[in-house]
């Protein structure tokens, strides 16, 4: 029997517990780790403590006067100086100037340059970051809770080794960060699946929008409705992704797992279950092609951390108990206490004949790539 291939997990003790004041829900990173822990999953994975990203290796991506700003935002400027830049910069609302930002940017970076590295060296054939994943921020702004984008830069660490790389982002919210960094090469192809109607965060990710020059066709969205189900998700995904594969041929894929469209997140959009991202991660892991994994949305802490571990089972190739382990955080997973995320009766608004057009669309977007 073939040895089965080696699972990077990126995690580092202070970071896992810092992270989580820098995100709106408590303890969520914490229970992720601690979850996986317990039913023993680390044992099958090489843990890999990072080491924080330098300004520079922030620079590949971010500009440096907004790094500058994140690392001393109050330095020899007045108090309306300092407001107005905080709103040039995003810095106000969901992402407000905290202390101690400018590190946990370089964790968050870290994390996630060290799994592409483990790749690009041959060290794995997958690296897990479940707390990276911050897709929407752009080169000199934070947004939706991302001050750094921590997959742009993954990316860009990828391409060091990888001719093509493929994003895949399966998180409720569209990866306009990463979409917008990339729409003008042929060398990135971005695919997203996610909700897309008029006033929700970020506005972007029509059907419509394919990139532009080199990159015209390289953009791939998939905007979806209210009520979408593992069904309605996994068949979508098995009808596209195959196409994007085929035409794109990537020796690279990075995939942002975001866990904001499951039935009870605090968002009330999808209605999935764990069964979606197990379904989509197996078949990315079945192509053979390396592959950097990484969280994202999901604020519902319980569900965010059942599905996480769920995937990380699966990867690794390990059934585990329905029944949760008892540990620090036995008690957040009541009051049934298992494992498996529920789906509820709302209504699945994407129709067949939504699905059909929307697929049309994009395959024949697929089909002018060369």
């Amino acid at each position: 029997m073939a040895k089965p291939e080696p699972i990077a997990y990126i995690w580092h003790k202070d970071y896992v517990n810092e992270s989580d004041r820098y995100i709106p829900t408590t303890n969520r990173n914490v229970m992720v780790h601690l979850l996986i822990e317990a039913y023993g999953l680390l044992d099958n994975m090489m843990t890999v403590t990072p080491k924080k990203a330098s300004i520079q290796d922030l620079a590949a991506f971010h500009s440096m006067d907004y790094l500058n700003f994140l690392s001393n935002p109050n330095s020899n400027r007045d108090e309306d100086s300092i407001n107005d830049e905080n709103d040039d910069y995003g810095l106000e609302y969901d992402c407000p100037i905290q202390d101690g930002i400018i590190e946990y940017c370089q964790r968050v970076a870290g994390g996630t340059i060290e799994a592409a590295r483990m790749l690009n060296n041959g060290f794995c054939k997958t690296a897990i970051h479940w707390l990276g994943g911050w897709h929407h921020a752009k080169r000199s702004n934070a947004a939706g809770f991302c001050y750094v984008n921590d997959c742009v830069l993954g990316i860009i660490e990828l391409r060091k080794k990888f001719e093509r790389v493929l994003y895949i982002d399966l998180d409720l919210h569209h990866g306009d960060g990463v979409q917008d960094a990339f729409c003008g090469t042929n060398k990135v192809l971005t695919f997203s699946i996610h909700k897309f109607e008029p006033g929700f965060f970020p506005g972007t990710g029509s059907d419509k929008e394919i990139g532009y020059g080199k990159g015209k066709y390289y953009t791939v969205n998939v905007p979806l409705l209210d009520g979408a189900r593992d069904d309605t998700f996994c068949d979508i995904f098995d009808k596209i992704a195959p196409t994007v594969l085929k035409k794109f041929k990537p020796g690279a894929i990075l995939c942002q797992l975001g866990a904001d469209g499951l039935n009870e997140d605090p968002m009330h959009s999808f209605n999935l279950t764990h069964k979606s991202q197990i379904h989509c991660i197996r078949k990315i892991q079945n192509w053979g092609i390396p592959l950097l994994i990484l969280g994202g949305g999901g604020y519902n802490p319980a569900n965010t951390a059942r599905t996480w571990t769920s995937v990380t089972a699966s990867l690794i190739g390990k059934e585990i108990s329905e029944d949760i382990p008892e540990h620090e955080y036995f008690l957040e997973y009541g009051p049934h206490y298992e494992l498996p995320v529920s789906q509820s009766l709302r209504k699945d608004l994407n129709t067949s004949k939504y699905i059909a057009e929307v697929v049309s669309t994009v395959e024949n977007n697929l089909e002018q790539i060369n």
